[in-house]
Parts: C-alpha cells; structure tokens; sequence
C-alpha cells in the first residue's frame, strides 16, 4: 500500500459550535466552508476545504470532549504565505498564537509553522513550505 496524502481528518465539535468553527475556520483562518449537504440534512457534517485534496470535516455532536494531551494533539496545514504573513493574518482576524517555530520536522521536511488553538481546543499548525 502507498499513501499519496491526507484526504481528511475528522473533528468532533459541540452542537453549539458550529457557528465558532464556520467564524474560526472559514473567517479567521480564511478556509472555503461546504456546508451544503450539512445544511440540507443529508450529511451530520460539514467541511473546512483546505485544498483540492483535504478538508476538515466539523462533525457537531453530543457528546463532544475537548481535546487533551492523551488522545490529539493537533493537525498541520501547509500554507503558501511566510511566517510574518502567516501571524500578520492572525493578528488582524483577533486569533491568538500559541507560539512560532522556525523549523520543525513535518512530512515535507522542516520549514517554519504558526501555532494556534481553534475554539474547541484542537491546535492547528499553520505550516509553509519546505
């Protein structure tokens, strides 16, 4: 078997959070969301669209947990802009940065990442290029 990429991950979120990952996902990190299906009662999820390949899908449940160090810890998104872009962004949307590394290992190899906490708990790298 040969895996080519991630297709997906699949987050749980509270039923009421919907609106905070459509605000967070869609407005501050600036992701294409596909709620169609979601809206329309054919599907319990939606999606964060992160590229033509991956998504996010935000599933809203009852019985949502946040995340602890024991069983996530977070997903790693590559991003065309620079690290100073990268926080400029952030800055401007109000989302805070849990800190900066120039240089950790990702499937790429190592190039510089953003880290930051969506309003569920999950911590989402926001990683460039290598």
């Amino acid at each position: 078997m040969q895996a080519r990429h991630i297709d997906h991950v699949n987050l749980r979120i509270p039923v009421d959070g919907v609106d905070d990952a459509r605000e967070f996902y869609g407005e501050q990190l600036g992701f294409e969301i596909e709620d169609g299906p979601y809206a329309a009662g054919e599907k319990p999820f939606f999606d964060v669209r992160l590229s033509a390949t991956a998504v996010i899908h935000c599933w809203p449940t009852e019985e949502f947990e946040p995340p602890t160090a024991t069983n996530y810890d977070h997903v790693a998104v590559v991003v065309e802009e620079s690290p100073a872009a990268i926080e400029a962004e952030l800055d401007a949307a109000g989302v805070a940065i849990e800190k900066s590394l120039d240089a950790p290992l990702g499937a790429a190899g190592e190039s510089s990442a953003v880290y930051v906490r969506d309003p569920f708990g999950y911590r989402v790298e926001l990683k460039t290029r290598a």
